[in-house]
């Protein structure tokens, strides 16, 4: 399974807050993009998961911010899966402007059925052993 991919992301205007500066609430919805484009180039798919019942839900969520990122800047977006269990999947964010580091991310996610029942991360989602 792939584990890292990158995407490239350019500053919105609505994204920014009045100073110009890209509002932290946005980190997060960047983060979403990062591991859904890294689940896409996996071979996986989101709609698929959910047609079948099972649903990724959110249960930890951290950023640290280290410089800010500013309207219409062209960030990189670095998303690695770093840990797996038998019921979360953990991943990193790196978010870059040319090669400065702008932000670091964590996010924890459980799988569960339409019910929100606690279910096994399918194995096609998991690390395998090096």
């Amino acid at each position: 399974m792939l584990t890292e991919h990158e995407i490239e992301i350019r500053v919105r205007y609505q994204e920014s807050d009045p100073m110009g500066f890209l509002h932290h609430t946005c980190y997060f919805i960047y983060f979403e993009m990062g591991r859904t484009e890294l689940l896409r180039a996996a071979g996986g798919n989101y709609r698929q998961m959910e047609a079948e019942g099972q649903r990724v839900v959110v249960v930890d969520a951290e950023c640290r911010y280290h410089r800010p990122a500013r309207y219409d800047d062209w960030l990189r977006l670095r998303t690695a899966i770093v840990r797996t269990t038998p019921a979360k999947i953990e991943h990193r964010y790196e978010l870059f402007r040319g090669e400065e580091k702008l932000a670091t991310g964590r996010v924890v996610l459980a799988v569960v059925n339409a019910a929100g029942k606690v279910q096994p991360v399918p194995e096609w989602m998991q690390l395998q052993e090096k």
